[in-house]
């Protein structure tokens, strides 16, 4: 079998596909708008879409290629699908709530996991998590999971005193 050149997610935009990859590209370092591709005359009668306007949007997140593709109203996010943002700190994992989470929708925000103002759901995890939950049989796990259960952003140092008991 032929090896892959790469494999990145795709994201299905209804007209927001540019100004999503802006969003995001202003939130994370080493990040960047690599190409922007438009739609021709040819095919609008499929895509419906005016030529010259932004099909595809490809760009980079600290290393991770996405393209966002303005492909129409038909198809929506759900949390199916989410990026998990890994932290090095517990200040950082509170910057990117914040950003990411700035317009989005605050009832779907729970364990760690928020939806941003375009639908897109993420997960927002500090360093230290993997350890409090090794074992799920332990009665220091299950404080734990317990105290996550009831948490919008993650709180590490409350997780680990719930942990501690």
């Amino acid at each position: 079998m032929p090896s892959v050149r790469s494999i990145a997610p795709c994201l299905w935009f209804d007209g927001q596909a540019e100004e999503a990859a802006s969003f995001y590209t202003s939130i994370f370092k080493n990040s960047k708008i690599e190409k922007v591709q438009r739609y021709s005359q040819a095919g609008q009668e499929v895509h419906g879409r005016p030529p010259g306007s932004v099909m595809t949007v490809v760009f980079e997140l600290n290393g991770q290629k996405f393209t966002a593709l303005n492909g129409g109203p038909a198809f929506k996010f759900s949390e199916a699908i989410s990026f998990e943002v890994h932290c090095e700190t517990q200040e950082e994992a509170d910057a990117y709530w914040e950003k990411l989470s700035a317009g989005g929708d605050p009832k779907s925000q729970q364990c760690g996991w928020l939806k941003d103002k375009y639908g897109v759901s993420w997960q927002i995890i500090p360093a230290g998590m993997d350890e409090l939950f090794d074992d799920h049989t332990s009665p220091q796990t299950q404080r734990a999971m317990r105290a996550m259960l009831q948490m919008k952003k993650l709180d590490l140092a409350a997780l680990k005193r719930a942990y501690e008991g």
